[in-house]
């Protein structure tokens, strides 16, 4: 609801940044009022009218895309799969068959950088796990991934994504806000900041398997661009949707004497950002007892996508995530803009081949299933689906513990893309032979958000917000869309 007014970005100069929310915007002139002056004229904020209009049992049966985009794009929504940790590229997407020559011999690779720990060796590390090739493009996947690998058609992989840090916590924000220093939006933010919510009665933005502030923030955006955390206590999607009263007629009348209050002291404060978007999620708690529950309630899915999925009591390992990504179809065809499925715990310093091989085997099958149950559906033409990590791993052996690990390795690694007007089977960029440094084709991280806000129909440079005295974007000042990725 908040972005309701918002001015669009047709009636600003071709040439200047887009600076929504902005009480001061010089590029609007004089005769356009300020939010504030208009809001005040009305007598009224954001959330008291959200909240008006939601007691008026108004319809929210219909989509609503409240800003255009800056030219139309292939996604109309995202999966985000982030491996929190540092899956090692090598492991999994990155085929090098150097380290199987020469594993156990000193890596020698000009521009070497400094180990993390301390504890690496120079001894280089061969992958656990034998590579497949997969599809009619012979992609290259290790063992780790055979279900992904059978959508290898349907892939694009980045192989010389490189990024700026190797410390987890800024290399986690980093990734998902453009930015080292803590406080940024993140790209789910800013995705619902630049096209808005499709459905009224769901969370624009939904983050399910981690509460980490990096991934859901809303930074200095609006506090109602902020994600919310599904599945983080048991099976159920939220906790404290169940009705308290003993009927709906008693619920209403509370929410009567909570919409006057809310009214009284919103004109008591002259308006308040902060304090809208708090009345605004009075509002969408209340339709959202009813539509979470129906949205992620997969009881009445066929066994056939239960099994694609990997979900059951037969299917231990897949299950717990496979119940996540199957709602996270179910909330994408209910209007839901950004999703992001968080797997933890990839880190191994020690006991790569048990660790990894844990980890992959809870998340291959339900990602697959998920890919291949939205092309069936026809929905991967617009669906964006990422599969991420903060970094990689490196090439060369980590003695801790009792069995070896890989260090971390922001300097070259994998990332990759599926649907929305993306090449499929198709990977752009090379590290050396040994996984270590690009040689060709190298991008950063801006480039990633440039790409995938660019797929979404907004023009990264011009997705602007106006805070603390200058505008801010995702990008920064950096930033280019990988066209060589773009059917």
């Amino acid at each position: 609801m908040q972005k309701s007014f918002s001015t669009s970005r047709k009636n600003l100069p071709a040439a200047q940044p887009i600076m929504k929310f902005s009480p001061r915007n010089p590029l609007l002139g004089a005769l356009t009022p300020s939010r504030r002056a208009f809001l005040q004229t009305m007598s009224s904020g954001f959330g008291w009218l959200a909240f008006n209009g939601l007691l008026a049992e108004r319809s929210f049966s219909s989509p609503v895309q409240l800003v255009p985009p800056h030219h139309p794009g292939k996604a109309k929504r995202v999966v985000w799969f982030f491996m929190d940790g540092g899956l090692s590229h090598l492991d999994s997407f990155d085929y090098k068959p150097r380290l199987v020559s020469e594993n156990g011999q000193p890596l020698n690779v000009p521009g070497r950088k400094e180990d993390i720990t301390g504890r690496t060796s120079a001894a280089i590390l061969k992958s656990p796990w034998e590579f497949r090739p997969y599809g009619e493009s012979g992609k290259m996947v290790s063992d780790l991934f055979p279900h992904i690998g059978s959508c290898a058609d349907d892939l694009t992989f980045l192989h010389a994504v490189t990024g700026p840090s190797p410390d987890h916590e800024s290399a986690i924000g980093f990734l998902h806000s453009g930015s080292l220093l803590q406080g940024f939006p993140s790209i789910g933010a800013w995705t619902q900041y630049g096209l808005g919510a499709e459905s009224q009665n769901l969370p624009g933005f939904v983050v399910m398997g981690s509460r980490k502030r990096q991934c859901r923030t809303n930074g200095f955006l609006p506090p109602s661009l902020q994600a919310s955390p599904f599945f983080q206590s048991g099976a159920a999607a939220l906790d404290d949707l169940a009705l308290l009263e003993k009927s709906k007629i008693l619920q209403s009348n509370k929410m009567t004497a909570v919409r006057q209050l809310d009214k009284s002291f919103l004109d008591s404060v002259q308006q308040n950002q902060i304090i809208e978007a708090a009345i605004a999620n009075h509002e969408k708690a209340f339709v959202m007892q009813d539509a979470v529950p129906e949205a992620t309630d997969i009881s009445k899915e066929s066994a056939a996508t239960m099994e694609l999925y990997g979900i059951g009591a037969e299917h231990k390992a897949t299950s717990n995530f496979g119940r996540q990504c199957l709602a996270a179809r179910r909330l994408l065809e209910r209007g839901v803009r950004f999703i992001e499925i968080v797997k933890s715990g990839w880190d191994q310093h020690s006991e790569l081949e048990k660790l990894h091989f844990e980890n992959a085997a809870a998340i291959d099958r339900p990602i697959a299933g998920l890919l291949k149950d939205l092309k069936l559906r026809g929905l991967l033409d617009d669906t964006l689906v990422v599969f991420a990590s903060e970094f990689g791993r490196t090439p060369n052996t980590e003695l801790y513990g009792k069995s070896p690990g890989r260090d971390h390795h922001p300097w070259g690694f994998t990332i990759w893309m599926a649907g929305a007007g993306l090449k499929g089977g198709h990977s752009y960029g090379r590290l050396d032979d040994y996984g270590y440094l690009p040689v060709e084709g190298a991008v950063e991280i801006h480039d990633v958000h440039a790409t995938i806000l660019h797929l979404l129909g907004i023009q990264h440079e011009k997705l602007t917000y106006r805070y603390s005295g200058r505008d801010f974007r995702l990008t920064d000042v950096h930033g280019k869309v990988i066209r060589e990725i773009i059917a």
